[in-house]
């Protein structure tokens, strides 16, 4: 059954609701990435919960006008204009008080979900018909998606991908150096607000989906994610797109295959799911490769310190480094250097006087600050300055 919700032969509105799913999750996983690059994951939240006031207030206007109150490009609009104002409230308190941003946000989100509540309460009691189903903008409801709904969620979120592409330079330079964007003419707080809207518009596109509750794990998990495996930008960028479109793809499969679980809940779950994965298994952050890096390091620490004593014809007490060293035909059970052990041993003390030397000159200071125990001269410095610091050791002849 999953296998065939993931393949697309669950039907025409199975389909529908997995490809729109997947573009959302491409589309908030590249957009999610600038914000959490940015450390300004919270503001998205209080976006999110500025919206549910405006899908309130837009039925009430489409109703009144004797429309489809229930229409969703109407209630899109209303979202998208509420999250704005939610927006610059947080700007306006940030900019014209002594709150602090996370208060500006805990203020803002949790007084227009409030209000947002309200509105749906008076809703239900309007005598006009068509209130069922508004709470769905809080979790996500796709039961009832339809083309129309469907092609609105794939053109937003193309085009607000576009609009990332078109912008992620100054984006890119904002998140890391904000100082130097400014020096280079950019108004960060221009790109903040350009960011931010790019941010209210998934927002609002996702509504149908994931619902304004979720929308920012969809945002952060996969670019959280992402970041576990790459330190290059575009690199995360296109992971965290990935990982979006992935989550969506097995969340709303799932959701299919067993109609009585939630879409939203379900690819939020994947994400994290995936994130989980990652945060173990990753090659470049994860946690198993971290703690492998952490026994390498420490196993050579030990060779390095035993390799110094065998050196200066010192004993060796410890028996994890004896271990090491005969395990490397270094040394013998003993504690006597092997040939190969002598001869890594002078090179080890060498080695260890160079850095001496180069910790103890001016001109040297950046490269010494590289100093591990491990970290080869050759390194950090070129064959000139190397040169210079071994005629300073004496006798010449030890270098051979």
């Amino acid at each position: 059954m999953v296998f065939d919700a993931l393949t697309f032969q669950l039907g025409y509105n199975a389909t529908l609701v997995t490809v729109g799913a997947i573009l959302l999750g491409v589309a908030a996983g590249v957009t999610g990435t600038f914000l959490f690059l940015r450390k300004r994951a919270l503001v998205s939240d209080a976006i999110a919960h500025a919206t549910l006031p405006g899908v309130g207030l837009a039925f009430i206007a489409m109703t009144a006008l004797g429309l489809d109150g229930r229409a969703l490009p109407g209630l899109l609009a209303g979202s998208a204009v509420s999250a704005f104002l939610g927006l610059l409230c947080v700007q306006w308190l940030v900019n014209r008080t002594r709150l602090t941003e996370d208060a500006a946000i805990g203020a803002v989100l949790s007084v227009f979900f409030s209000f947002g509540i309200v509105i749906l309460t008076i809703i239900q009691t309007l005598p006009t018909g068509g209130q069922a189903g508004l709470e769905g903008f809080l979790l996500g409801s796709t039961a009832g998606m339809i083309f129309a709904d469907a092609s609105l969620i794939a053109v937003g979120g193309v085009i607000v991908v576009a609009l990332v592409f078109v912008f992620r330079r100054p984006m890119t330079l904002l998140a890391f150096d904000p100082n130097y964007a400014e020096t280079r003419g950019m108004r960060s707080d221009h790109i903040d607000l350009i960011m931010m809207a790019l941010v209210l518009a998934i927002t609002v596109v996702g509504l149908k989906i994931v619902g304004l509750i979720m929308i920012v794990a969809l945002l952060i998990i996969p670019s959280a994610t992402a970041r576990l495996w790459s330190d290059r930008v575009d690199r995360v960028v296109l992971l965290a797109g990935a990982f979006g479109g992935l989550s969506a793809w097995v969340g709303a499969a799932v959701s299919a295959s067993a109609p009585d679980l939630p879409t939203g809940p379900l690819i939020v779950l994947t994400a994290f799911a995936l994130f989980a994965l990652s945060m173990f298994f990753a090659p470049a952050r994860g946690l198993i490769s971290g703690f492998m890096r952490h026994r390498r390091f420490q196993r050579g620490v030990h060779i390095r310190q035993g390799l110094l004593s065998l050196a200066q014809g010192l004993p060796i007490y410890e028996p994890l480094t004896l271990r090491l060293l005969k395990e490397e035909g270094l040394a013998r059970p003993d504690g006597v250097p092997t040939e190969a052990g002598r001869a890594r041993a002078a090179r080890a003390h060498w080695d260890e006087k160079r850095w001496e030397i180069a910790r103890a000159t001016p001109e040297h200071e950046l490269a010494a600050a590289r100093y591990d125990g491990l970290t080869r001269l050759e390194e950090v410095l070129t064959s000139d300055q190397i040169a210079e610091i071994d005629a300073r050791i004496a006798p010449p002849e030890a270098a051979s």
